[in-house]
């Protein structure tokens, strides 16, 4: 059994990753700040873990979550892993994050409790291992909206400022992010163990892998094949969940892969305006491996890394285990297609499915290429029967005329279609250049409160309420293109 500490803060500590080979971590305490101030704190989530919010948003709550103080027992460490980074394989680590421990819930279920800029670390790689307040109030920021936008994600729960400067190209604030996941085991965790470790050690983290997310696979034949194929589901319905929203991650490497198929890591990610597959935000994207067209394919490919990782537990006989290997991977196309349509024909309203579906969802998309129409907003006007993108699509009325029809052949009456559309529809987005306003206030003028206000319109995108419509605007045609950078 683990060994577990708890606190008035609600703390209910678990360190099973301790019961893990040595090799795959470090001991390390945070590194205390000078001035922590408490600027952005998630009640609801903190409620939900059984954590006391006035007892987090205390002096004493604070030093906690700025990794001044830990609380009593605690076991903080940094992880190992490594990654393929652009294709090319690296040695990796928390370099600035810092595990506190597992929070286990009141419903029993247990989340990692990380803490994001909060020092050197072994693997930090010559970094200070500090964090600058624009990319942890970003993080914040975004990963709320994709909890809301119903994509599994890590979640954050709190920004505190370091009343520090962290020197990039110029002196920057610094803050510490809370980050919560269902883990922090990454495709690259077991990379690095099949590289530097035994295979006792990848069989040890294959099964916590397993106890962990999988449990209902433990009494299997083939267990980490099993492994391995439950993997390949949640991260096909992941990206099909980032394509249907209009996300780019942006940094797709292994390192930043999730066993339990959340979306982590949200360095320069943003989300796709115009529709178009060769979409590429991250300025080191320069060949555009990552691009919003290219997300399924580098999915698949990471997945067959992770698949590679695995193969000395897949079979004795290394030809059979690289077959198991590959037929699995094999079946990802088929699962990212399956919930990518289905996940379409939701967005136009279709509760069945017919063979000429496909053609009718690509038609559309590649009218909306053509056109240049928004995205999310050319869906909009689809379920609430506008023309403010679809005028600008030609030859619309024509494949309208197809849709209408193909909807009429459905039992479901046009009410339950327009609710279906709904729920399937955001009426908002992260828009960059909202986003990008909102940071600059709270970086440059102390200002959260338009942060604050996007937090409040993002956090049920579904709704279509009155106020969620000032912010569903691409930006003017005028501005520059967008561009992001990996925070440091």
């Amino acid at each position: 059994m683990s060994d577990q500490s708890s606190t008035g803060a609600g703390w209910n500590f678990e360190y099973s990753y301790t019961e893990l080979p040595e090799l795959l971590y470090t001991k390390q305490m945070p590194t205390p700040v000078s001035s922590p101030k408490l600027l952005l704190f998630n009640e609801k989530l903190a409620t939900s873990l059984g954590l006391d919010v006035g007892e987090l948003t205390s002096t004493e709550g604070i030093n906690t979550l700025s990794g001044n103080a830990c609380p009593p027992g605690a076991q903080p460490l940094a992880q190992a892993y490594a990654g393929h980074q652009f294709g090319n394989f690296t040695m990796l680590g928390d370099g600035r994050a810092i595990l506190l421990g597992e929070q286990m819930t009141p419903n029993g279920k247990l989340y990692d409790i990380q803490l994001k800029g909060s020092g050197k670390t072994p693997y930090s790689r010559g970094g200070d291992g500090r964090a600058a307040l624009g990319p942890m109030l970003r993080e914040y920021l975004i990963s709320e909206a994709m909890h809301g936008l119903g994509v599994d994600t890590n979640r954050s729960l709190g920004v505190v400022s370091t009343g520090e400067f962290v020197y990039r190209e110029t002196p920057l604030p610094g803050a510490v992010l809370t980050r919560v996941a269902k883990s922090h085991l990454r495709f690259g965790t077991f990379e690095y163990v099949f590289r530097w470790g035994t295979e006792d050690d990848l069989k040890a983290l294959a099964e916590y892998a397993i106890n962990r997310h999988y449990p209902q696979i433990k009494k299997e034949s083939h267990p980490y094949l099993s492994l391995l194929n439950e993997v390949i589901k949640v991260h096909a319905k992941q990206i099909a969940k980032w394509q249907l929203v209009g996300f780019v991650h942006g940094v797709m490497n292994t390192d930043n892969m999730t066993i339990s198929g959340e979306t982590i890591d949200y360095g320069p990610c943003a989300f796709m305006n115009t529709y178009d597959p060769a979409t590429v935000f991250s300025s080191i994207d320069v060949q555009g491996r990552y691009a919003y067209g290219n997300q399924p394919y580098m999915g698949a490919w990471n997945l067959s890394r992770f698949a590679e990782s695995l193969l000395p537990l897949l079979s004795e006989d290394k030809e059979e285990a690289v077959s198991r290997a590959q037929e699995a991977i094999s079946n990802f196309s088929k699962e990212y297609h399956r919930e990518w349509y289905s996940g379409m024909r939701a967005k136009l309203g279709l509760f069945d499915e017919e063979d000429e579906d496909k053609t009718l969802i690509d038609r559309l998309l590649g009218m909306m290429e053509k056109s240049e129409s928004d995205f999310t907003n050319t869906f909009l006007d689809l379920t609430f029967g506008q023309s403010n993108e679809t005028k600008k699509i030609e030859r619309f009325s024509e494949w309208e005329s197809l849709w209408n029809s193909r909807l009429k052949r459905q039992n479901e009456d046009s009410s339950a279609t327009f609710e279906l559309m709904k729920r399937s529809n955001p009426a908002v987005i992260p828009r960059n250049h909202q986003v990008e306003e909102a940071l600059e206030a709270a970086v440059t003028e102390g200002d959260m409160g338009k942060i604050e206000k996007l937090l409040l319109v993002l956090e049920d995108p579904y709704a279509h309420k009155g106020e969620q419509k000032a912010f569903n605007s691409p930006p003017d045609t005028s501005a520059p293109p967008y561009q992001t950078y990996c925070g440091t």
